[in-house]
C-alpha cells in the first residue's frame, strides 16, 4: 500500500494577500512599469530593445509580431496613453517570468479614445542575463472601469 502526498504551489495573482517579492520579481515589475511609460511615450527605440524578435502580441482585434506592434505604436494605430495598474504579480519558472497586471488602459485606437479593464499577461524570458518580452496578451475583464477619464478642469 502506497501513501501519496498531494502538494501544489499556487500562482501569485494580482490583489492576492500580501506576498513578498524577490529581487527578480521587483526587476520584472519595474521593467513592466517602464514598458507602459515607453508605450505611452511611443518610444519604439526602447521597446525594440525590450521585445524579443519573435515576440507575439494578442489584442482584442487580432494578434501579430514585433514589427507590426512597433509600427502600430509608431504610426499611432494604437496609442497607449495611460495604464492604471491596480494589482500586479510575478511568477518565475526557471528563466521565464509571467507577469499579470490588473489594469485599466486609456488608449486611442483608430482615432477614438477608449478605456477598457484588462488582465494583461506579459511573458519575459531571460537570455544572456537580460529579460526580453516574449508575449503580451490583453484579456478584457468584466469588471467596470475604475479609472477616472473625465477631462480635468483647470
Amino acid at each position: 500500500m502506497a501513501c501519496m502526498h498531494s502538494g501544489y504551489a499556487q500562482a501569485k495573482l494580482p490583489n492576492s494577500s500580501a506576498v513578498t517579492n524577490s529581487k527578480e520579481d521587483q526587476e520584472i515589475l519595474e521593467l513592466s512599469k517602464n514598458k507602459w511609460n515607453w508605450m505611452a511615450d511611443k518610444n519604439t527605440e526602447a521597446l525594440n530593445g525590450l521585445f524579443a524578435d519573435n515576440c507575439v502580441f494578442v489584442h482584442m482585434g487580432g494578434s501579430w509580431g514585433k514589427s507590426q506592434e512597433l509600427n502600430t505604436i509608431k504610426g499611432g494605430g494604437i496609442w497607449y496613453k495611460k495604464a492604471e495598474v491596480y494589482g500586479a504579480s510575478v511568477n518565475i519558472l526557471g528563466n521565464t517570468a509571467i507577469l499579470l497586471n490588473d489594469l485599466d488602459l486609456l488608449a486611442v485606437v483608430g482615432g477614438n479614445e477608449v478605456t477598457h479593464a484588462f488582465m494583461v499577461t506579459e511573458v519575459y524570458v531571460k537570455e544572456n542575463g537580460e529579460w526580453k518580452m516574449g508575449s503580451l496578451t490583453f484579456s478584457q475583464l468584466l469588471r467596470p472601469v475604475k479609472m477616472n477619464t473625465t477631462p480635468q478642469q483647470h
